[in-house]
């Protein structure tokens, strides 16, 4: 096994495509695909694309109640690639839905919370979690936390990552993030900035706000750290510089669903085989996101699809 994901908060996502979508007005949906259901959550979105990738892994953290075993039904089938490991709690899990307007160009995301975990689930997933470790060699810890879990939990996991020697890959927002970061035990940090752009208490505006954050995780003792800058453009991080990516052509605001998580997929497959090039896989990391940026929807990027697209962004040296 090369990969373990962990979605600690999983989702059934519905994605619903509505032309012209307006607030308080009946839209019909035209056609049935047009509405999709698909396994949710930002690490089980890697774990998917990594197996478009020919990447073999194992996707666990927290499922609910009717809605988690449709979640981990649907994610078996896409691929024989992934195996589930995920540990089985009372609540159900939550559903988040996208409604994208490809003529407005917009997407529109309402996500509910997600089940409450109990300490004896908590317990039960450390132990799977440590188990899953000994065979993995590289760890994504993506996405929110759910109710009943503490802050701490991302240093806890990022740092038995750290203390067996692996790469740990992790990308979130508020304190649970920034706990780990400041802790020095995340390879590779990705905030989550799709909501609101504030980390470490300082709101990210200008160019220069997003270079400063950037510098912070990297002295923080991360070795790549990638940080969404505007629609097309992302600031990228490592020990030997801060650099400006930023895509040549234009980003479709409701083809962006996805396009994050293939950036993750893109770092980490370039990471399996040569984990001592950040450059490399971040440059690897935004042809993915660019080749996702293709489709509206979720959909299974190739390798040659990574390739394709490597020259589709200019790269501009900030630091």
């Amino acid at each position: 096994m090369d990969v373990l994901t962990v979605t600690l908060n999983p989702a059934l996502d519905r994605e619903i495509i509505v032309e012209n979508f307006k607030i308080n007005e009946f839209h019909r949906v035209k056609n049935p695909s047009y509405s999709v259901m698909d396994p949710g959550g930002k690490g089980i979105n890697v774990s998917v694309i990594l197996s478009g990738l020919g990447v073999r892994n194992v996707a666990m953290g927290f499922l609910g109640g009717y809605i988690g075993k449709v979640v981990e039904e649907r994610l078996r089938l896409i691929s024989d690639l992934i195996t589930t490991a995920f540990v089985h709690v009372e609540e159900e899990t939550r559903e988040n839905i996208a409604i994208v307007d490809p003529l407005g160009e917009t997407i529109t995301e309402i996500n509910s919370s997600g089940p409450l975990i109990k300490s004896d689930d908590l317990r039960m997933f450390i132990r799977r979690f440590e188990v899953a470790l000994s065979r993995a060699k590289h760890v994504v810890v993506s996405g929110s936390i759910p109710r009943g879990v503490d802050n701490d939990i991302c240093k806890t996991l990022c740092k038995k990552v750290a203390d067996s020697g692996k790469i740990s890959f992790a990308e979130g927002i508020g304190p649970a993030f920034e706990i780990a970061v400041e802790a020095g035990v995340i390879t590779v940090a990705r905030p989550d900035l799709r909501s609101r752009k504030l980390l470490f208490g300082e709101t990210m505006v200008e160019l220069e706000d997003y270079v400063r954050t950037a510098k912070k995780i990297i002295e923080s003792g991360s070795r790549l750290a990638i940080l969404s800058y505007a629609i097309e453009g992302d600031v990228i991080a490592t020990r030997d510089g801060i650099w400006l990516f930023k895509t040549k052509g234009h980003i479709d605001r409701s083809h962006l669903l996805g396009t994050g998580d293939a950036f993750m997929a893109g770092v980490v497959h370039s990471m399996i085989e040569n984990e001592n090039d950040c450059f490399l896989a971040a440059k690897r990391g935004m042809a993915a996101a660019v080749a996702e940026a293709e489709y509206i929807g979720k959909e299974l990027i190739s390798l040659e699809d990574i390739e394709r697209h490597l020259d589709s962004f200019d790269i501009r040296k900030l630091e």
